[in-house]
Protein backbone atom coordinates (compact mmCIF):
# COMPACT_ATOMS: atom_id res chain seq x y z
CA UNK A 1 0.00 0.00 0.00
CA UNK A 2 1.38 3.75 -1.31
CA UNK A 3 2.06 5.85 1.85
CA UNK A 4 -0.22 8.45 2.34
CA UNK A 5 0.91 11.88 3.71
CA UNK A 6 -1.14 14.80 4.90
CA UNK A 7 0.76 18.36 3.79
CA UNK A 8 -1.77 21.19 6.09
CA UNK A 9 0.78 23.93 5.52
CA UNK A 10 2.33 25.25 2.01
CA UNK A 11 5.91 23.35 1.82
CA UNK A 12 9.00 25.01 -0.70
CA UNK A 13 8.60 23.20 -3.54
CA UNK A 14 11.71 20.83 -3.32
CA UNK A 15 11.12 19.67 -0.08
CA UNK A 16 7.22 18.67 -1.52
CA UNK A 17 9.18 17.09 -4.40
CA UNK A 18 11.10 15.14 -1.47
CA UNK A 19 8.21 14.07 0.43
CA UNK A 20 6.55 12.42 -3.47
CA UNK A 21 9.68 10.14 -3.65
CA UNK A 22 8.96 8.32 -0.55
CA UNK A 23 4.59 8.77 -0.35
CA UNK A 24 1.95 10.21 -2.40
CA UNK A 25 1.06 13.85 -1.11
CA UNK A 26 -2.80 15.43 -0.21
CA UNK A 27 -2.57 19.44 0.26
CA UNK A 28 -4.99 20.13 2.67
CA UNK A 29 -6.26 23.36 4.30
CA UNK A 30 -6.65 23.09 7.62
CA UNK A 31 -8.99 25.92 7.82
CA UNK A 32 -11.49 23.36 6.30
CA UNK A 33 -11.94 21.37 9.12
CA UNK A 34 -14.02 18.67 7.88
CA UNK A 35 -11.74 18.23 4.64
CA UNK A 36 -8.66 17.78 6.94
CA UNK A 37 -9.45 15.43 9.67
CA UNK A 38 -11.52 13.37 6.49
CA UNK A 39 -7.58 13.66 4.96
CA UNK A 40 -6.09 12.41 8.26
CA UNK A 41 -8.35 9.31 8.74
CA UNK A 42 -6.53 7.59 6.08
CA UNK A 43 -2.92 8.77 5.92
CA UNK A 44 0.01 7.54 7.66
CA UNK A 45 1.62 10.45 8.53
CA UNK A 46 0.67 14.82 8.51
CA UNK A 47 3.22 17.41 8.39
CA UNK A 48 2.24 21.36 8.90
CA UNK A 49 2.25 23.77 11.48
CA UNK A 50 0.34 26.57 13.58
CA UNK A 51 -2.60 24.31 13.80
CA UNK A 52 -4.47 23.01 17.25
CA UNK A 53 -4.74 19.12 17.16
CA UNK A 54 -7.27 17.73 19.31
CA UNK A 55 -7.26 14.11 20.19
CA UNK A 56 -11.04 14.40 18.23
CA UNK A 57 -9.59 15.21 15.20
CA UNK A 58 -7.56 11.56 14.76
CA UNK A 59 -10.11 9.90 16.60
CA UNK A 60 -10.69 7.50 13.31
CA UNK A 61 -7.30 8.29 11.93
CA UNK A 62 -6.22 4.20 12.60
CA UNK A 63 -3.55 4.51 9.82
CA UNK A 64 -1.71 7.56 11.37
CA UNK A 65 1.85 6.97 12.49
CA UNK A 66 3.59 10.70 12.72
CA UNK A 67 2.93 14.14 13.06
CA UNK A 68 5.95 16.15 11.89
CA UNK A 69 5.76 19.74 12.77
CA UNK A 70 7.40 22.60 11.39
CA UNK A 71 8.33 24.53 15.12
CA UNK A 72 10.19 24.16 17.93
CA UNK A 73 7.05 24.42 20.32
CA UNK A 74 4.82 21.47 20.47
CA UNK A 75 1.72 23.28 22.22
CA UNK A 76 -0.50 22.27 19.68
CA UNK A 77 -0.60 18.94 20.08
CA UNK A 78 -1.97 17.24 22.34
CA UNK A 79 1.46 14.89 23.82
CA UNK A 80 -0.04 12.51 26.17
CA UNK A 81 -3.08 11.58 23.63
CA UNK A 82 -0.59 11.12 20.76
CA UNK A 83 1.54 8.41 22.84
CA UNK A 84 -1.23 6.73 23.95
CA UNK A 85 -2.35 5.96 20.34
CA UNK A 86 1.06 5.43 19.67
CA UNK A 87 1.66 8.43 17.18
CA UNK A 88 5.47 9.72 17.02
CA UNK A 89 5.67 13.54 17.55
CA UNK A 90 8.60 15.13 15.77
CA UNK A 91 9.83 19.10 15.55
CA UNK A 92 12.47 21.20 14.39
CA UNK A 93 14.35 22.25 17.42
CA UNK A 94 17.69 23.03 16.09
CA UNK A 95 17.85 24.92 12.88
CA UNK A 96 15.77 27.66 14.11
CA UNK A 97 18.24 28.39 17.06
CA UNK A 98 20.09 30.98 15.54
CA UNK A 99 18.07 33.41 13.47
CA UNK A 100 14.95 32.87 16.81
CA UNK A 101 18.03 34.26 18.91
CA UNK A 102 18.59 37.05 16.79
CA UNK A 103 15.07 38.08 16.72
CA UNK A 104 15.31 37.94 20.54
CA UNK A 105 18.36 40.29 20.66
CA UNK A 106 16.26 42.77 17.77
CA UNK A 107 14.05 43.26 20.67
CA UNK A 108 16.30 43.77 23.20
CA UNK A 109 17.74 46.65 21.14
CA UNK A 110 14.84 48.06 19.80
CA UNK A 111 13.04 48.46 23.25
CA UNK A 112 16.36 50.05 24.15
CA UNK A 113 16.81 52.40 21.94
CA UNK A 114 12.99 52.94 20.97
CA UNK A 115 13.94 52.32 17.57
CA UNK A 116 10.23 51.74 16.65
CA UNK A 117 8.82 54.60 18.12
CA UNK A 118 11.35 57.24 16.88
CA UNK A 119 11.26 55.77 13.45
CA UNK A 120 7.71 56.67 13.24
CA UNK A 121 8.42 60.09 14.77
CA UNK A 122 10.31 60.98 12.28
CA UNK A 123 8.51 59.83 9.23
CA UNK A 124 5.53 61.65 10.89
CA UNK A 125 7.68 64.83 10.73
CA UNK A 126 8.38 65.58 14.02
CA UNK A 127 12.11 65.63 13.93
CA UNK A 128 12.79 69.58 13.11
CA UNK A 129 15.55 70.28 15.56
CA UNK A 130 18.48 68.26 18.00
CA UNK A 131 16.73 65.88 19.73
CA UNK A 132 16.93 66.20 23.55
CA UNK A 133 16.30 63.74 26.87
CA UNK A 134 12.65 62.76 25.55
CA UNK A 135 13.54 60.73 22.74
CA UNK A 136 16.46 59.06 24.92
CA UNK A 137 16.61 55.18 25.32
CA UNK A 138 18.75 53.31 27.47
CA UNK A 139 22.28 51.72 27.08
CA UNK A 140 22.23 47.81 26.79
CA UNK A 141 26.22 46.90 26.39
CA UNK A 142 27.52 46.29 30.18
CA UNK A 143 24.24 45.56 31.57
CA UNK A 144 22.25 42.56 33.18
CA UNK A 145 20.28 40.51 31.06
CA UNK A 146 18.41 37.38 32.94
CA UNK A 147 17.24 34.66 30.79
CA UNK A 148 14.58 32.46 32.16
CA UNK A 149 15.27 28.94 30.29
CA UNK A 150 18.75 28.87 29.04
CA UNK A 151 18.27 26.22 26.56
CA UNK A 152 19.42 26.11 22.64
CA UNK A 153 17.91 29.55 22.12
CA UNK A 154 18.72 31.46 25.12
CA UNK A 155 22.09 30.16 24.97
CA UNK A 156 22.63 31.84 21.66
CA UNK A 157 21.20 34.88 23.06
CA UNK A 158 23.66 34.47 26.18
CA UNK A 159 26.29 34.52 23.61
CA UNK A 160 25.83 37.49 21.78
CA UNK A 161 24.79 39.20 24.98
CA UNK A 162 28.25 38.26 26.46
CA UNK A 163 30.40 38.47 23.81
CA UNK A 164 29.00 41.22 21.50
CA UNK A 165 27.75 43.09 24.15
CA UNK A 166 29.62 42.22 27.06
CA UNK A 167 26.11 41.85 28.98
CA UNK A 168 26.40 40.12 32.79
CA UNK A 169 24.11 36.91 32.23
CA UNK A 170 21.28 35.28 34.89
CA UNK A 171 19.80 32.55 33.94
CA UNK A 172 17.14 30.10 35.55
CA UNK A 173 16.87 26.57 34.63
CA UNK A 174 15.61 23.26 35.40
CA UNK A 175 19.25 21.65 35.17
CA UNK A 176 23.03 24.19 35.31
CA UNK A 177 23.91 25.00 31.94
CA UNK A 178 27.84 24.58 32.44
CA UNK A 179 29.22 25.19 28.68
CA UNK A 180 27.22 28.85 29.62
CA UNK A 181 28.45 29.14 32.64
CA UNK A 182 32.30 28.19 31.27
CA UNK A 183 32.26 30.23 28.21
CA UNK A 184 29.96 33.01 28.98
CA UNK A 185 30.27 33.96 32.47
CA UNK A 186 26.29 32.93 32.86
CA UNK A 187 25.43 32.96 36.67
CA UNK A 188 22.55 30.27 37.45
CA UNK A 189 19.81 31.93 40.10
CA UNK A 190 16.60 31.69 41.51
CA UNK A 191 14.02 33.52 39.52
CA UNK A 192 12.98 36.01 42.25
CA UNK A 193 16.45 37.07 41.96
CA UNK A 194 16.83 37.32 38.25
CA UNK A 195 13.56 39.61 38.40
CA UNK A 196 14.97 41.88 40.92
CA UNK A 197 18.77 42.45 39.23
CA UNK A 198 18.09 42.30 35.42
CA UNK A 199 17.71 45.23 33.47
CA UNK A 200 16.19 42.81 30.59
CA UNK A 201 14.74 39.79 31.41
CA UNK A 202 14.38 37.30 28.30
CA UNK A 203 11.95 34.18 28.57
CA UNK A 204 12.95 31.48 26.67
CA UNK A 205 10.50 28.58 27.96
CA UNK A 206 8.00 26.10 26.39
CA UNK A 207 4.67 26.56 27.16
CA UNK A 208 3.86 23.88 29.98
CA UNK A 209 1.43 24.20 32.93
CA UNK A 210 4.32 24.94 34.94
CA UNK A 211 5.32 28.06 32.58
CA UNK A 212 2.04 29.57 31.72
CA UNK A 213 1.55 32.47 33.25
CA UNK A 214 4.81 32.68 35.50
CA UNK A 215 4.91 36.24 35.22
CA UNK A 216 2.42 37.94 36.46
CA UNK A 217 1.40 41.14 38.37
CA UNK A 218 4.21 39.92 41.06
CA UNK A 219 6.68 38.95 39.09
CA UNK A 220 6.63 42.71 37.31
CA UNK A 221 6.60 44.32 40.72
CA UNK A 222 9.83 42.15 41.61
CA UNK A 223 11.65 43.93 38.26
CA UNK A 224 13.36 47.24 38.31
CA UNK A 225 11.15 50.03 37.33
CA UNK A 226 14.07 50.33 34.57
CA UNK A 227 13.49 46.86 33.44
CA UNK A 228 12.55 45.84 29.81
CA UNK A 229 10.72 42.31 29.87
CA UNK A 230 11.97 40.50 26.18
CA UNK A 231 9.50 37.58 25.48
CA UNK A 232 10.10 35.60 22.40
CA UNK A 233 9.15 31.90 24.00
CA UNK A 234 5.21 31.60 24.13
CA UNK A 235 2.35 34.20 24.73
CA UNK A 236 0.70 32.76 27.71
CA UNK A 237 4.05 32.48 29.59
CA UNK A 238 3.15 36.31 30.61
CA UNK A 239 0.15 37.10 32.31
CA UNK A 240 -1.48 39.86 29.68
CA UNK A 241 -3.58 42.02 32.05
CA UNK A 242 -0.61 42.11 34.36
CA UNK A 243 1.75 43.36 31.54
CA UNK A 244 -0.43 46.02 30.09
CA UNK A 245 -0.91 47.32 33.54
CA UNK A 246 2.42 47.42 34.69
CA UNK A 247 3.30 49.85 31.46
CA UNK A 248 0.95 51.89 31.60
CA UNK A 249 1.69 52.20 35.54
CA UNK A 250 5.54 52.40 34.65
CA UNK A 251 6.17 49.43 37.22
CA UNK A 252 8.39 48.58 34.10
CA UNK A 253 10.22 50.61 31.52
CA UNK A 254 9.05 48.76 28.60
CA UNK A 255 8.54 45.25 26.83
CA UNK A 256 9.62 43.95 23.43
CA UNK A 257 6.92 40.80 22.14
CA UNK A 258 6.97 38.26 19.49
CA UNK A 259 4.64 36.39 20.72
CA UNK A 260 0.58 36.46 22.50
CA UNK A 261 -1.44 35.49 24.67
CA UNK A 262 -3.74 35.64 21.54
CA UNK A 263 -2.63 35.43 18.26
CA UNK A 264 -3.00 37.52 16.14
CA UNK A 265 -3.19 40.06 18.48
CA UNK A 266 -6.71 41.87 18.08
CA UNK A 267 -6.10 44.98 16.47
CA UNK A 268 -7.50 46.75 19.54
CA UNK A 269 -5.51 45.32 21.92
CA UNK A 270 -3.70 47.60 24.68
CA UNK A 271 -0.45 47.00 23.78
CA UNK A 272 -0.79 48.62 20.54
CA UNK A 273 -1.56 52.51 21.78
CA UNK A 274 1.64 51.60 24.31
CA UNK A 275 4.63 53.68 23.23
CA UNK A 276 6.49 51.51 25.44
CA UNK A 277 5.65 48.57 23.21
CA UNK A 278 7.81 46.83 20.46
CA UNK A 279 4.85 44.03 19.10
CA UNK A 280 6.32 41.84 16.18
CA UNK A 281 4.11 39.43 14.13
CA UNK A 282 5.42 36.31 15.43
CA UNK A 283 8.40 36.52 13.40
CA UNK A 284 11.08 34.21 15.64
CA UNK A 285 12.22 32.35 12.93
CA UNK A 286 10.77 34.08 9.81
CA UNK A 287 13.27 34.33 7.51
CA UNK A 288 13.88 32.68 3.88
CA UNK A 289 16.72 30.47 4.70
CA UNK A 290 15.49 29.25 8.41
CA UNK A 291 11.69 28.35 7.82
CA UNK A 292 13.25 26.64 4.46
CA UNK A 293 15.39 24.90 6.73
CA UNK A 294 12.61 24.16 8.74
CA UNK A 295 10.90 22.76 6.49
CA UNK A 296 12.88 20.71 4.78
CA UNK A 297 13.95 19.01 8.36
CA UNK A 298 10.35 18.59 9.50
CA UNK A 299 9.58 16.09 5.99
CA UNK A 300 13.28 14.19 6.80
CA UNK A 301 12.18 13.78 10.18
CA UNK A 302 8.91 12.35 8.68
CA UNK A 303 10.34 10.18 6.31
CA UNK A 304 12.60 8.54 9.14
CA UNK A 305 10.23 8.35 11.53
CA UNK A 306 7.38 6.24 8.70
CA UNK A 307 10.98 4.03 8.11
CA UNK A 308 11.61 3.43 12.12
CA UNK A 309 15.04 4.99 11.27
CA UNK A 310 14.71 8.55 13.25
CA UNK A 311 17.01 8.82 16.32
CA UNK A 312 16.65 12.81 17.25
CA UNK A 313 14.07 15.18 16.87
CA UNK A 314 11.39 13.35 18.63
CA UNK A 315 9.19 14.70 21.58
CA UNK A 316 7.70 11.59 22.43
CA UNK A 317 10.51 9.23 22.62
CA UNK A 318 8.58 7.07 24.53
CA UNK A 319 6.37 5.31 21.88
CA UNK A 320 9.81 3.89 20.36
CA UNK A 321 9.88 2.23 23.58
CA UNK A 322 6.75 0.06 22.54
Amino acid sequence: MTRKIVAYKALPSDVEAYLREHAEIVNVDAKDHDAFVAALNDADGAIGASVKITPDMIENATRLKVFSTISVGFDQFDVADLTRRGIVLTHTPDVLTESTADTVFALILASARRVVELAEWVKEGNWKASIGEACFGVDVQGKTLGIVGLGRIGGAVARRAALGFRMNVLYTNRNANEQAERDFGARRVELDELLERSDFVCLQVPLTPETRGMIGANELKKMKRSAILINASRGPTVDEAALIDALQNDTIRAAGLDVFEHEPLAADSPLLKLKNVVALPHIGSATHETRHAMARNAAENLIAALDGTLTNNIVNREVLAR
